[in-house]
């Protein structure tokens, strides 16, 4: 073409900083320029199967495959495609104004057409290019008959060229000159890696060059290596078929290629298939938990017409969603530039809400159809159970049908099961209903022991949210507590009209507090009494459950390193155990210390508080105490 046909102009934009704008503040990754390129080619390809469909295009398709090609010595990215293409007056229309959408057009023209299957907006989108190249060549050709093929250039500034040149097939070529801050792009393994990630379950085939493998040709018993088109994307994802055509081993393969760096299976899964008031599809997994919370988010792949957009969704979805693990898939989450937005859309909150009750309608049926299987299932899904509970009413309202309490027997029993199994027991003097639990069974064993001997029931509450989930469930229980077992003597927790008398006078029990009282630091040990059986412990080392509390959730939230200054604990003396008045009645005020110092060691030994000088010291006056006898 001569020079003298070139056209030039001015891109329509209401300043001449949207290029600045563009590359700096439109989209939080720069990486996302390919995505976008790539959805286009995809949305102009699906353009041309809807036309041929209706029997607008009467042409051949062809080979529709998209090729992404790039060039490290001339510093170049390309997205071809052989979709619709471009006449000059679109090319005009829909790139030098950049307001414009040529989907939402399309879709006005030829109504009826399945709108999911046209991804892209074909404007701002385009412009992300703009964030890692200097200058950007679109060569097209429009399907239409006779059209000619124009070559669009930019810059990056407002100002563009635009001439007619030679190309055979319809379709659009852009070619990105990567600017110099950005060669990083410029790479095969940075490439594959972004199209694995953007475009893996794009509808259309992406080629990207060439990759190896081995095939046994037909009567030979050698394989032989061969070059293949490399193809990104499975076209036709596993969510996007009728849950009644899907076999089960097929939901674990595809899991598998979600994430083919993990080992677990997951535990089952749900189809999403939603066509009102929202279309919506997916599969969500439920892995195996895990001790921490954190590892397990950021697995859920939200995606928009197979588009990938985010796998951050907190904000987006309910947080305690984000534990879970698959796809979701819907046109009406828009491919926006912004998580805020996405976050505030109406539509967002309107599928948020819908997946919170599918999968609390799983999870009933589950428990209605196969309790002994959802038992057997419970200790790997309870922590997202709980989690849902402590963070989503509605969820928390649903699952009260299939919330699990799991006692020191291993027995199951549903919160209205339970409280009836407890009642008639484990009420105390005011008629409130106590909820024992343990969080640590082995290093709680003697105050299970000692709970198990007046015939109450003890709850294992030792997963990583229980802490919070007992702090919210005792605020929905009418008339109830929830006590630790070991938070004080046993007779404390669950205190009954009727007490057990003591063996001592008054007299007797002051002396003996303040002997003991003399073996400990006042400031971190309240000593006090109590008439208990004599076959309990001589002295009972508690914390009060309030302190407890604080003290894991300290921990679950990483502030444990405030907790020693703060730490207190109850000394409780049984009066009625036969050392005391073994101590009251000793005589030699050396060999009365010496006991008296010997029970309170074994006591904080049981509580494994005993540490450094003073179990060294209790170690040997241990030997001494047994070199006499």
């Amino acid at each position: 073409m001569q020079k003298d046909n070139i056209k030039k102009g001015n891109i329509n934009v209401e300043t001449e900083n949207i290029f600045p704008i563009i590359k700096k503040f439109l989209y939080s990754d720069h990486e996302i320029f390919l995505r976008e390129l790539v959805s286009n080619a995809v949305d102009a390809t699906q353009k041309l199967k809807a036309l041929s469909s209706m029997g607008e295009f009467k042409g051949e398709m062809g080979d529709i495959t998209i090729d992404i090609e790039f060039d490290k010595d001339k510093k170049t990215i390309s997205i071809i495609d052989r979709g619709i293409g471009m006449t000059e007056e679109e090319v005009d229309k829909y790139i030098n104004q950049i307001a414009f959408s040529s989907a939402e057009e399309f879709l006005e023209k030829f109504k009826g057409i399945d709108e999911a299957s046209i991804i892209g907006h074909f404007g701002l989108g385009f412009y992300s290019a703009f964030m890692v190249a200097d200058r950007v060549d679109l060569i097209t050709k429009s399907w239409k008959e006779g059209a000619k093929a124009v070559k669009w250039s930019c810059d990056g500034s407002p100002e563009y060229t635009i001439e007619e040149v030679e190309k055979e097939e319809r379709g659009t070529e852009i070619i990105l000159h990567i600017a110099e801050d950005s060669l990083e792009f410029v790479d095969e393994t940075r490439i594959l890696e972004l199209l694995k990630k953007y475009g893996k379950f794009l509808p259309t085939p992406i080629r990207f060059g060439k990759e190896k493998t081995w095939e046994t040709p037909e009567g030979e018993e050698k394989a032989v290596e061969k070059e293949i088109d490399r193809i990104i994307n499975n076209t036709n994802p596993l969510w996007k078929k009728a849950p009644s055509e899907i076999k089960e081993d097929e939901y674990n393969d595809f899991y598998r290629e979600l994430y083919p760096m993990s080992f677990d299976e997951p535990l089952f899964n749900i189809h999403l298939n939603v066509d009102y008031p929202f279309n919506l599809t997916g599969i969500l997994y439920f892995p195996k938990a895990k001790q921490s919370i954190e590892v397990q988010k950021e697995k859920i792949h939200l995606y928009s017409n197979q588009v990938y957009i985010t796998d951050q969704l907190e904000g987006i979805v309910p947080d305690f969603l984000t534990l879970l693990h698959g796809v979701i898939d819907s046109p009406d989450i828009p491919l926006n530039v912004s998580r805020s937005y996405l976050q505030s859309d109406a539509n967002v909150k309107k599928i948020s809400g819908h997946i919170s009750k599918k999968v609390a309608d799983k999870l009933e049926e589950m428990f209605k159809n196969n309790r002994e299987d959802f038992e057997a299932k419970w200790d790997d899904i309870n922590v997202f159970i709980k989690y849902g509970m402590i963070t989503d009413e509605k969820f928390y309202e649903r699952a009260m049908k299939f919330m699990l309490f799991k006692n020191i027997e291993g027995k199951y029993f549903t919160a209205d099961e339970y409280k009836k199994h407890i009642e008639t027991l484990q009420k105390d003097k005011n008629d409130t209903l106590v909820y024992l639990y343990t969080n640590d069974a082995v290093a709680q064993h003697s105050y299970i022991e000692n709970a198990k001997e007046k015939a109450y029931d003890v709850l294992i509450m030792d997963g990583v949210l229980d802490s919070h989930f007992v702090n919210h469930i005792e605020s929905k229980f009418e008339k109830s507590r929830f006590a630790r077992v070991d938070s004080d003597v046993i007779d404390k927790l669950i205190e009954k009209e009727e007490e057990i008398p003591s063996k001592l006078s008054e007299d007797e029990i002051k002396s003996l507090t303040e002997v003991f009282e003399n073996q400990v630091d006042k400031e971190k040990f309240m000593v006090s009494t109590a008439n208990l059986s004599e076959s309990e412990m001589p002295i009972i080392i508690t914390q009060a459950e309030f302190m407890r509390r604080w003290k894991d959730m300290q921990q679950l939230s990483g502030q444990q390193a405030f907790m020693p200054q703060m730490e207190s604990y109850n000394m409780v003396i049984n009066s009625n155990h036969p050392l005391m008045g073994k101590i009251l009645s000793e005589n030699d005020e050396g060999k009365k210390q010496e006991l008296s110092k010997q029970i309170v060691d074994l006591a904080l030994l049981s509580q494994n508080i005993l540490k450094g000088e003073a179990l060294t010291e209790f170690v040997k006056r241990s030997v001494n105490l047994i070199a006499e006898e």
